[in-house]
């Protein structure tokens, strides 16, 4: 699917949902859902990004991890690479023309050339792997912890520590990563919950409810089936969300960036 032809899709409104934020002093994201599209409910949804038309996923779970290459549209896997099953694969990034991909607690981050899902070669790290994005400049990783670590995208050295807050307390849990301009937009595991972060202070800026969003997504039962999953269209504006083991895809717009 041509990117031209995507936008002209991720355009049309199919339902508009405003949203509140229950129970946080962050201050409340409204969005409206322009599109929804199929996705593999058996896709444990680690790490998501958008590029080039297609949607490039990281799924996970020992012995069932995964990199594939989405059609949009339709949710079909045209190409994909299985992770060993001594890996549960985590947060995807793009740098470039390669993908790295995290893993929860190897310590390794595995490097593939973009156009082939061929692996290519690997990073060590201390500690788990959750999220992780690329602002063109730097990466920025997840441990499931308050803290968000700002990467070498060339060596994957640590090169600085951000403390994420809310109204003065550390927001922990942080998950699946997306960098958009001087913001990251988080994942809180085990919940609903879509955070905007200010990079250069950790301050969280504003934070989407998205019990909707699982609503409409038809979210399955169990505890697994949590959202998990931001890719972002600078083209459009509109961002891809999903969750764990979710059979929907969905285009959001939020109000402001």
């Amino acid at each position: 699917m041509s990117s031209n032809r995507l936008a002209h899709v991720l355009l049309w409104v199919a339902a508009s949902v405003v949203a509140c934020n229950g129970g946080s002093s962050a201050a409340p994201i409204e969005f409206e859902v322009v599109a929804t599209f199929p996705h593999d409910p058996d896709a444990y949804t680690q790490g998501l990004l958008f590029h080039d038309g297609f949607l490039f996923e990281s799924t996970g779970r020992y012995g069932a991890s995964s990199l594939r290459k989405v059609n949009v549209e339709t949710g079909a896997v045209v190409a994909s690479t299985t992770i060993d099953s001594t890996y549960f694969a985590e947060g995807l990034a793009r740098v470039g023309s390669e993908l790295i991909q995290l893993t929860w607690k190897e310590g390794v981050a595995f490097v593939y050339d973009l156009d082939t899902l061929e692996r290519t070669r690997q990073y060590e790290y201390n500690g788990e792997g959750w999220g992780l994005c690329y602002d063109g400049t730097s990466l920025y990783m997840s441990n499931g912890s308050s803290t968000i670590f700002r990467r070498d995208p060339k060596t994957f050295e640590v090169l600085d520590e951000i403390s994420v807050r809310v109204g003065g307390s550390a927001l922990r849990a942080l998950n699946e990563l997306e960098c958009v301009d001087d913001v990251l937009y988080a994942n809180v595991y085990e919940t609903d919950r879509i955070v905007r972060i200010d990079k250069a202070t950790g301050d969280v800026l504003g934070e989407v409810d998205g019990f909707q969003l699982e609503l409409l997504a038809n979210r399955p039962r169990g505890a697994e089936a949590v959202m998990n999953g931001i890719a972002f269209i600078p083209e459009t504006g509109v961002f891809l969300v999903t969750g764990k083991l979710w059979p929907t895809l969905l285009a959001v717009r939020l109000t402001a960036q």
